[in-house]
């Protein structure tokens, strides 16, 4: 594994998201001296925190996975994310609710999802789930150690017998045919191929190994961090602190100092300069290629990923139909992925995402009031809208979004929103997002594993590279793993890739499946 050349005791780390905190926790376990650096007024990045009035708002992702790869990194500084945050098991980890008014719990234990296929489909779609579960496993084991929790220097690291294993699994045919081959139901194959919305690629068209998305959040589990996803950066800031580096905070890089092949300081807006033997840069890829002067030549320009409208919005009730978090299907799919990625139209028959975390923490919200978090997938500024057209799209496209919620059983949700902020393509590219899309470069082939943008910079001996534009890419568990990586690039260390994968729940994660609040309404 290639690493940075040279001393390398001062590390700046510019970016206090979950990458930069990953990498800056990996890198004082190895004894380096770390100072983080954030233009924010706190850590977070994409999972920062919205004050609405009482409500108490997460502005980036909602879904946990795979708890114990934030575990590695509080234990590589002797702490744990047990000690630090209380995680709650979600049951059932999402509710999908379809057009044809039908419903199916998403279990993430294996025996009552069969349970629940079968009481939805049938037994022979049970049996096809017990064994997708079997083959979503395998694929999870042939991809994490060899092609996702490592670092690429060549795509000839490819050529391993893993590859061999995950061709014959049916890794690199196409996701949604692949999924058909255990289950004939569409509603069911929605629930495990619309994961590929993530990797920001349409089912038909993802190559079939993007089903460890599905592994991560329909086997693997899903938990919610009580005080809401931000309690997981703000607590991993706070153990990143406690083991001696320096934070700073509302610090924006206005350029970085370079020398004879390296970067030898970092200078703030505010005109102070902070000498390093290393950085790494976790802000937004377009914005670390200005910093550096240069971005990487590619045959073909980097494509994005779709982006979404957000609707945050303070109820004074909350609909029983909801679980934590509801999958809400339209009738139309092959059309609605044709929209996001290739027409740019915006979607005709929405699928949505609603969570609702004052299911699980009612502190969120004031008492008796609620929180829902409404995610609309559309067209990146690409393919579809402007930026600036969203100006006048964005409050016409709320008023649909609230009326589509209510034809779809959410009865009274226009008069009963009480705080609520709209997020639209015109705000993501206001944050520096390319092309309007927080969910960074899309994971096609040509920008996966060793074909992604690298986590070292040529040309420079000292620059490391880390966050959902590089590798292993976009999600929580993802741009985790990419602040490990960075690190390992900085200290040589082993990045933990080798270590047996785990499956299912982590032992090392304290996961406490706790009931929701008294008086909470969620039947899950």
């Amino acid at each position: 594994m290639r690493t940075v050349r040279g001393p390398a005791d001062h590390v700046v780390v510019v970016g206090a998201g979950l990458s930069g905190l990953a990498c800056a926790l990996h890198l004082l376990g190895a004894g380096r001296r770390v100072t983080l650096v954030e233009r924010d007024s706190g850590p977070g990045g994409r999972a920062g925190r919205l004050r609405l009035g009482g409500y108490a708002v997460d502005t980036g992702p909602t879904v946990l996975t795979m708890p114990h790869l934030a575990d590695e990194a509080f234990a590589a500084v002797g702490d744990s994310l047990a000690r630090r945050v209380e995680l709650t098991a979600l049951h059932p980890a999402y509710r999908a609710a379809f057009a044809d008014g039908t419903s199916l719990d998403v279990h993430t234990d294996g025996e009552a999802m069969e349970a629940e296929v079968r009481r939805f489909a049938g037994p022979a779609e049970a049996a096809g789930y017990r064994r997708l579960r079997d083959w979503l496993e395998r694929l999870y084991r042939a991809q994490m150690r060899r092609f996702i929790d490592t670092n690429f220097d060549s795509p000839l690291q490819l050529l391993h017998p893993d590859l061999t294993r995950l061709a014959a699994l049916g890794g690199f045919g196409r996701l949604d045919a692949r999924i058909g081959r255990f289950l004939s139901d569409p509603r069911l194959r929605r629930v495990f191929s619309f994961q590929a919305l993530y990797a920001g690629v349409a089912p038909a068209r993802a190559l079939a190994a993007y089903a460890v998305i599905a592994y991560m959040d329909t086997v693997a589990g899903v938990w919610f961090p009580r005080g809401g996803m931000h309690a997981l950066p703000r607590a991993m800031a706070d153990a990143a602190a406690d083991a001696g580096a320096e934070l700073r905070y509302s610090a924006e890089v206005r350029s970085l100092e370079q020398r004879a092949g390296r970067v030898r300081a970092v200078h703030l807006s505010t005109g102070e300069r902070i000498d390093c033997d290393a950085v790494v840069l976790t802000c937004e890829l377009s914005t670390a290629h200005g910093l550096l002067g240069r971005a990487p030549r590619r045959p073909v320009g980097l494509r994005q990923s779709p982006s979404a409208v957000v609707l945050h919005a303070g109820t004074d009730r909350t609909w029983p139909g909801l679980a934590h978090h509801t999958l809400s299907f339209g009738t139309a799919w092959e059309r609605t992925f044709d929209e996001l990625t290739r027409t740019g139209d915006l979607m005709s028959d929405p699928s949505l995402l609603i969570t609702r975390p004052t299911a699980h923490d009612a502190s969120l919200a004031p008492p008796g009031r609620h929180l829902h978090y409404v995610l609309a997938p559309c067209p990146n500024t690409d393919v579809g809208p402007s930026a600036a057209a969203w100006r006048d799209l964005g409050p016409r496209y709320r008023d649909s979004l609230v009326a589509e919620l209510e034809r779809r059983g959410l009865t009274g949700f226009a008069e009963s929103v009480e705080e609520e902020q709209l997020v639209t393509p015109l705000d993501w590219t206001a944050q520096g997002h390319a092309a309007g899309s927080p969910f960074s470069v899309s994971h096609t082939f040509a920008q996966t594993g060793p074909f992604r943008p690298r986590n070292l910079v040529r040309g420079l001996d000292n620059v490391v590279l880390a966050g959902c534009g590089t590798t292993p890419g976009v999600g929580v568990p993802t741009v985790l793993i990419s602040g490990k990586l960075a690190a390992a690039r900085v200290t040589g260390g082993p990045p933990g890739a080798r270590r047996r994968v785990p499956l299912g729940r982590p032992a090392a994660v304290s996961v406490p499946s706790a009931p929701s609040p008294a008086g909470a309404d969620d039947p899950s």
